[in-house]
């Protein structure tokens, strides 16, 4: 079993080598850390991204009061979408999960933003309040690690020898038992918790 540092310095690799753009962000909703992912969507440098309010890479992003950001973060999940907005006043709309983290023993809620290119009425799914609450199975909590790396379900599959059916089942089996609505609600939950790290 690992201790509290072993745990934090697991989630600090994944955090770091994930190509999901990912963000911690403490309560005062300023930036406390970033991986190179959420730096080349904001086309920042991670120095331009660290310390600054989250909200100045959202288009309206100043929209919610601090009461509303307060209520949102005590829910301890919250699926939402956002523009994002690049140097040159592009955006990138983006939909992201946040979930407080409990690995690095400070209160920081962890965004993860997956691909969206799936936006649409499918997009976002139901979350199931009354998921079954299992744990994960060793090869679902490795596809959600690889989830949480980046990997595509393609990518997934070539890796660990199965059909790409095999995997989308393992998701969604994980997202049951997670009552997760998406892939980067789960990524959220998952690693805030822990539950992929080892």
């Amino acid at each position: 079993m690992l201790d509290a540092s072993g745990w934090q310095a697991l989630f600090s690799t994944a955090f770091k080598r994930s190509r999901n753009p990912m963000v911690l962000a403490d309560e005062r909703r300023i930036t406390v850390d970033a991986n190179r992912a959420f730096a080349k969507l904001v086309h920042r440098r991670l120095s331009d991204v660290i310390g600054k309010p989250l909200y100045s890479f959202v288009r309206e992003g100043t929209e919610l009061t601090e009461e509303e950001w307060n209520e949102l973060i005590m829910r301890n999940e919250y699926v939402g979408d956002a523009e994002v907005v690049q140097p040159d006043g592009g955006t990138v709309r983006v939909h992201f999960a946040a979930h407080p983290e409990l690995v690095t023993g400070r209160r920081l809620i962890l965004f993860v933003t997956l691909n969206t290119h799936r936006a649409g009425r499918h997009f976002r799914r139901h979350i199931d309040h009354e998921h079954d609450g299992g744990a994960l199975s060793d090869r679902e909590a490795e596809i959600v690690r690889l989830v949480a790396l980046g990997e595509t379900g393609p990518e997934i599959a070539e890796q660990l020898h199965i059909s790409h059916n095999t995997v989308r089942t393992h998701i969604h089996n994980a997202m049951v038992k997670t009552g997760a609505r998406s892939r980067a609600h789960l990524v959220a939950k998952a690693m805030g918790a822990g539950l992929v790290l080892s």
